[in-house]
């Protein structure tokens, strides 16, 4: 089982992205960091090697990795792009969501109950 799921459009932005990246990136690493109103934000940053603890997920060789302090909260979660007019921005379906704050920058989450094969995460 994948922490999470990306969608087609997502791994293209992350494709774009690597490959307009400056110096040597393997991916792109995402997480959650406290923060905002809400408690909590998701954080999306080049990832220039793969940590021995990140989760992996393989999208047709494009990389996504999870920071491992971030697995119980982003468990069963589905990466996608919001594309409007003016930007394109990285958003998350994530099931373990409680609430979010007015201004869309930040949410609340209760971490996943880890199933067997996530048991040491952590």
């Amino acid at each position: 089982m994948q922490v999470m799921s990306i969608t087609d459009a997502a791994a293209e932005r992350v494709r774009a992205a690597v490959a307009n990246a400056e110096g040597s990136v393997v991916g792109l690493r995402v997480g959650v960091t406290n923060g905002g109103c809400a408690g909590m934000s998701y954080t999306v940053e080049y990832a220039d090697s793969i940590r021995p603890l990140d989760e992996v997920i393989d999208h047709d060789g494009v990389k996504v990795l999870v920071d491992p302090k971030a697995v119980l909260f982003l468990l069963g979660s589905e990466m996608d792009v919001k594309t409007d007019k003016f930007s394109s921005t990285f958003v998350f379906r994530n099931p373990n969501e409680t609430s979010a704050c007015g201004c869309g920058e930040s949410v609340a989450i209760t971490p996943a109950k880890a199933p067997p094969e996530f048991a040491g995460a952590g």
